[in-house]
């Protein structure tokens, strides 16, 4: 069994459900996953206790949590050390088309540039607009946002675009790539270790 730490940062929750779903799919394949918010870190987190580690933050005005930055900073070397991933949500990952695919990527380009990180595998997901969640002023600016970027869009409530069969894949290939790398077999659903 391979242990792996699931980090992330989120604005209004939708990282953090792609968190504990990544999370879910590592346990389901007979791994030990523990979640932690980036911004609320147990004080006795030991990140070198970890065999691999998954990064996840969410993009809001442009930028990723500073809470993430900070942890991935504070432990790029133990990072360096081991199997990781980043993945990322955002809205920009919710539309299909190229331009929306390259700022995506940019986004991410300029994580890794400004921590010094190169994570092994990066996945990209959708987010959600979280109307009911917004202020007054963020719920208006928002609305204007998906007007220009997604007019298809219903802005008068809640919408959700993360597809999770592509966070169950990314978890997987994730999941795969460690076992891989640490030369561990990975146990079947019932426990028992394939052989």
């Amino acid at each position: 069994m391979i242990s792996l730490l699931v980090v992330y940062g989120t604005g209004e929750g939708q990282t953090e459900k792609v968190a504990s779903r990544i999370a879910e799919v590592l346990r389901e394949r007979g791994h030990d996953a523990t979640t932690v918010n980036a911004g609320d870190p147990p004080a006795d987190l030991d990140v070198s206790a970890y065999d691999a580690v998954l990064v996840g933050a969410s993009i809001h005005a442009g930028k990723h949590q500073e809470a993430v930055r900070t942890f991935v900073e504070s432990a790029r070397d133990t990072l360096a050390a081991r199997p990781t991933a980043f993945f990322q949500v955002s809205l920009t990952s919710s539309r299909d088309d190229e331009e929306a695919a390259a700022q995506a990527a940019t986004y991410v380009e300029e994580f890794v540039d400004a921590t010094g990180w190169h994570p092994d595998r990066i996945g990209l997901f959708g987010g959600a607009l979280r109307y009911s969640e917004y202020g007054f002023f963020k719920r208006l600016l928002m609305r204007q946002i998906v007007k220009k970027t997604m007019p298809e869009v219903d802005g008068s409530e809640d919408v959700e675009f993360t597809d999770w069969d592509e966070v169950e894949a990314f978890a997987a290939d994730v999941a795969a790539f460690v076992e891989g790398r640490l030369g561990v077999v990975p146990p079947s659903a019932d426990g028992v270790t394939e052989s």
